[in-house]
């Protein structure tokens, strides 16, 4: 039974307490590797009906209506900024079934399971059953990658979710239009002209607030400081202006609006994008916060709960099944992939924020049951998040459908350094894929055997070729600073600042050359250029692979191998590259990737004479390559194949002894796993003869 505080709280502490506790929740959430939603649902319900510490009706009171619905036509317009035609159009074969035919078919089969099952009349059905075509894009993102999935069955799933959001509000808006007309009493042909009007009516405002937003942004009569403010407060504006105009369309004139701005191009989509991602976070935090403190016992205890159960059980064993293998049918997924896919939907923030308004607008047209679907939405969320979340993992695992338990390390530039250090995290079960827009530049890491992709890294060819949810790292370590600089700075958002890596640029320590801190990646510990790297292997320098173990610890390490540069430390699933001492840790299992000097590599290679000749060759590449980086000084007009010779005849040798790398304490069986690689190369497919032919200028090209 909830103590409720005498006096309650003041709308200003209310409003504190809110905002809180739901960033407070999603931090926790990132930090310990949960389900977001669920903690936010604990908070709730800690504050409002347990402790009564924030009960919404008495501390904010009238204005929680208002704010709810604003919340929710800002997330309702993040959903729409979200939907590219291009990329849906660009968009796998079954991510395009899941939406033409899923979606309705899952609304059709939501909606007879909500009446069938959970007892619901058809008005109340067809809306939820609406916003219960929405799998919850912000939960599925994090499961995916706790769960570590291969490429095909993850991305269909985020592009599920990502694409069916604001079709399945965009469902909900026009049911609940259509139960809203009906119940005025006029007939069908009046409530269907009514219809037509309202959809119409919200299109129209939509199209036309988008479009008027598009030519101000594009032709520059928006300073490009004002351009956020001024997209919130336009959405605020359309959504009370139609819904005044016409009841309930600003919901759907907002996600139009939302459509029109994401499919315009705009160059400055990409701060229009983080503005809604951070304002979205914000609102669903609160949004959600709100709804769990103002959901009563009582409420809960108007549940049905064996009818509760039942639908619970009939949605993920059902309807979702059914859904996914009907849409899939005749598609070129494997049936062990759709089975993953029909049985991982989880439901999200947006279906408890966009169900809660709703149904108090049912309730308000005097369709009672309107008021269970609050309830019901909140046991659907919770147990689909806690249950995807504890068997995503173990189902893809059975069904051979995860990358496994290694780290991934992303590196964006091809040349020995990178192909030498991409062989020694092999070496500690890192998984590593080395990328550049030179094919040339691959070449040496062909012929080790690390997987290689051919492009840019932040195009439209990368996403549907490389599977960045393998890799929790990326390295930006090409011949160009600016690339490298910009590759850390546009990716950084995704993985995480304190996930991001990049070599020193050069002239980096002088003043008029310094960067910000907000722009590029974490430097390694020496701060040293890929140049310096290049000469350092041209002197003699080798990678090892060293594993700490009980009776082999750090300070033995450092004693061995004295003058050595630590580069990575690789304990268990997890990997980083070493800013400081203090990110070496001596710890038994734990394995450091480090460059040893000549003297302690020459001795090595006496007592491994069968590895000599492999790495004079590596000398004679890092050699070439380091002289043109240091023509190139770092602004990437290095011309591919500038050693390509070398590397030709590395690759041959190579072929005889592919191992370069020694290891201590038996930290390795001297065997590269490539048959468990968590996803296959993108480049295992293209042979040379398929890569441009150099010009008669780079074949004459010396290094």
């Amino acid at each position: 039974m909830a103590t409720e505080l005498t006096g309650g709280l003041s709308p200003m502490q209310a409003f504190a307490v809110v905002g809180a506790a739901g960033v407070g929740a999603q931090w926790l959430a990132w930090r310990f590797r949960l389900p977001a939603i669920v903690l936010m649902l604990a908070a709730g319900l800690f504050l409002g009906p347990v402790t009564g510490i924030f009960v919404p009706a008495r501390d904010i009171g009238d204005i929680i209506p208002p704010m709810i619905a604003l919340a929710v036509a800002v997330i309702l317009f993040e959903g729409g900024l979200t939907l590219s035609f291009k990329k849906l159009a660009d968009a796998r074969p079954a991510v395009r079934r899941l939406v033409y035919i899923g979606a309705p078919l899952g609304w059709v089969l939501s909606s007879l399971t909500l009446v069938f099952v959970a007892g619901l009349g058809w008005e109340s059905a067809i809306v939820f059953g609406g916003i219960m075509i929405v799998t919850g894009p912000t939960v599925i993102a994090p499961l995916l990658r706790q769960a570590k999935l291969t490429s095909r069955p993850a991305q269909t799933l985020q592009w599920e979710g990502i694409v069916n959001d604001p079709i399945g509000a965009l469902v909900a808006v026009v049911a609940l239009e259509i139960v809203l007309v009906r119940n005025t009493g006029v007939t069908w042909g009046e409530a269907l002209a009514q219809l037509m009007l309202g959809i119409g009516f919200a299109v129209v405002i939509g199209v036309v607030a988008g479009y008027l937003l598009v030519q101000a942004f594009r032709r520059g009569w928006v300073p490009e400081y004002m351009k956020v403010p001024l997209l919130f407060v336009a959405v605020l504006g359309v959504f009370a202006g139609s819904d005044s105009l016409l009841h309930e369309s600003g919901l759907l004139a907002v996600t139009v609006m939302g459509l029109v701005i994401a499919n315009a191009d705009l160059p400055s989509y990409h701060e229009l994008h983080r503005f809604k991602e951070h304002a979205t976070i914000l609102l669903v935090s609160g949004v959600f916060i709100l709804l769990a403190a103002g959901i009563e016992f009582d409420t809960l205890a108007q549940l049905d709960w064996l009818r509760a159960g039942l639908f619970v059980a009939a949605v993920v064993l059902v309807a979702r099944p059914l859904t996914i293998m009907t849409s899939l049918i005749g598609s070129n997924l494997p049936m062990k992939e759709r089975w993953l896919i029909a049985l991982t939907g989880p439901r999200g923030v947006v279906l408890v924020a966009v169900s809660g308004i709703f149904a108090e607008r049912l309730v308000a047209e005097g369709i009672d049951d309107g008021a269970l679907i609050a309830p019901l939405a909140f046991v659907l969320v919770l147990v689909t998040v806690v249950l995807h979340g504890f068997t995503l993992a173990p189902i893809a695992r059975r069904l051979g459908l995860t990358s496994g338990e290694k780290p991934g390390l992303l590196v964006v530039g091809g040349s020995v350094f990178a192909t030498s250090l991409a062989k020694a995290l092999e070496k500690a079960d890192v998984n590593v894929l080395i990328t550049d827009t030179n094919r040339d530049h691959l070449r040496t890491a062909r012929a080790a055997g690390i997987q290689t992709f051919y492009g840019d890294i932040l195009g439209e060819a990368a996403e549907h070729n490389v599977e960045f949810i393998a890799y929790g790292a990326i390295l930006a370590a090409s011949d160009n600073d600016a690339y490298n600089t910009l590759v850390a700075t546009d990716l950084a958002p995704e993985f995480g600042r304190e996930n991001i890596w990049q070599l020193a640029r050069h002239k980096e320590d002088r003043a008029r050359h310094a960067l910000p801190t907000q722009l590029g990646g974490q430097t390694i510990d020496g701060n040293r250029t890929l140049a310096q790297y290049l000469d350092l292997l041209a002197e003699g320098w080798i990678f090892r692979t060293t594993r700490l173990t009980e009776e082999y610890r750090l300070d033995d390490w450092r004693e061995a191998r004295e003058g050595a540069i630590p580069l990575a430390v690789v304990q268990g699933g997890q990997m980083w590259f070493v800013g400081s001492d203090e990110d070496l840790v001596d710890k038994p299992d734990i394995r450091i990737v480090s460059m040893l000097p000549p003297e302690i590599a020459e001795r090595i290679e006496r007592e491994n004479e069968a590895q000599a000749k492999p790495q004079q060759k590596a000398k004679q590449v890092a050699r070439a390559e380091a002289e043109a980086v240091k023509r190139g000084k770092g602004n990437g007009s290095v011309e591919g194949g500038a050693a390509t010779e070398q590397a030709e005849e590395l690759q041959e040798e190579l072929k005889d002894d592919p191992e370069l790398i020694e290891t201590e304490g038996d930290a390795s069986d001297g065997k590269t796993p490539r048959e468990d690689a968590p996803q296959r190369d993108p480049d295992a497919g293209l042979t040379d003869e398929e890569a441009e032919a150099p010009s008669d200028e780079k074949k004459n090209q010396k290094p």
